[in-house]
């Protein structure tokens, strides 16, 4: 196995460099900073082995108590997407991009898209109206990107 890439203070790459994280007032901040993390997995920023920012340096960098990212830190471990080598750090675990897919995948049909196909059947939108609008919203976007 080849060494770890060690990813140092720079862990809000996703965001614009300075930016501090701007946490939503609906959901407390360490869910907010486990999903940042799991964010950062999922687009390929943190590869799996990857040594993480530790926690005095996560919480120096997003202005909060480290006790906050401790409890992130914890909550993905218990998620089997980070591990924590004693006295060198918190790592991204193998196959952990493909748990946080599936864990956003089902959470995603149950919460958002059966609603979503209710709504369709409200509004008579059926299924070959919904592939246009959505290969009409993806080009403009592929065209703005």
């Amino acid at each position: 196995m080849a060494s770890p890439r060690l990813l140092g203070v720079d862990i809000l790459r996703s965001q614009k460099k300075g930016d501090i994280m701007e946490f939503r007032k609906n959901q407390a901040i360490y869910l907010q900073i486990a999903d940042l993390i799991r964010t950062n997995i999922l687009t390929g920023l943190w590869l799996e082995g990857d040594r993480i920012t530790s926690v005095r340096e996560m919480a120096a960098q997003i202005e909060v108590n480290p006790n906050t990212v401790m409890r992130a830190y914890a909550l993905l471990q218990a998620e089997d997407i980070l591990s924590n080598k004693r006295g060198i750090g918190f790592f991204v675990i193998s196959g952990a991009a493909g748990r946080i897919k599936k864990h956003k995948k089902d959470t995603f049909i149950k919460g958002e898209l059966k609603p979503f196909f209710k709504k369709m059947e409200l509004l008579d939108i059926d299924m070959e109206e919904l592939k246009r609008l959505y290969e009409s919203l993806m080009n403009k976007n592929d065209q703005h990107d």
